[in-house]
């Protein structure tokens, strides 16, 4: 699920930074460059760990900020096909649900990929969501934001990068999981 990845990097460090001391100015473009966002075939970038070595601090004819090759180590998150992973309940819609790991909230199930037999009905306390019900041996089981939804992964893909990054090597990570390993715990 979360993998040390070793990284190197060429990067401008910006002029407002140059108040800070250089590790703590680097980390801190760093931070703004890659956490939060998807590395295609790497995953999602979660923190920077720790940064090995600086090299540069060449300031180039026409730029206003100085250039550094940096080497550092990220932490990031790839689930692996297989995995089980526990989630909890974010939203509940009649399209289905919107889970959250608590720092990744963009896990959707849709309506068809929910455990079967199930059915929503309308939430008495929010009259624009619903409650999903999953039946079972005769009884109902409400996913209610309680309890912990665990699914497994069946695969991750990186689609092709968006043109609106601006030529950053950042994309989407599709992570589909199986339908009949989708369950709520009790």
């Amino acid at each position: 699920m979360f993998y040390l990845s070793l990284i190197e990097h060429k990067m401008l460090l910006p002029p407002r930074l140059l108040n800070l001391p250089l590790q703590d100015a680097i980390k801190e473009e760093l931070q703004n460059i890659f956490l939060d966002k998807v590395i295609s075939k790497l995953g999602l970038c979660i923190s920077i760990y720790d940064i090995r070595k600086i090299d540069g601090g060449f300031i180039s004819p026409g730029e206003g900020a100085s250039t550094y090759t940096v080497e550092f180590r990220m932490i990031v998150f790839r689930p692996f096909v297989g995995e089980i992973i526990s989630a909890k309940l974010k939203e509940s819609t009649a399209d289905g649900l919107h889970l959250s790991l608590g720092f990744f909230d963009d896990i959707n199930i849709p309506a068809g990929l929910i455990q079967k037999p199930s059915r929503h009905v309308p939430d008495p306390e929010n009259r624009y969501k619903v409650l999903w019900v999953w039946e079972f041996n005769g009884e109902e089981f409400f996913v209610d934001g309680i309890d912990e939804i665990r699914f497994k992964v069946i695969s991750v893909t990186y689609p092709p990068t968006p043109i609106e990054q601006q030529g950053e090597p950042f994309a989407p990570m599709v992570i589909i999981f199986c339908r009949d390993r989708l369950m709520v715990m009790v």
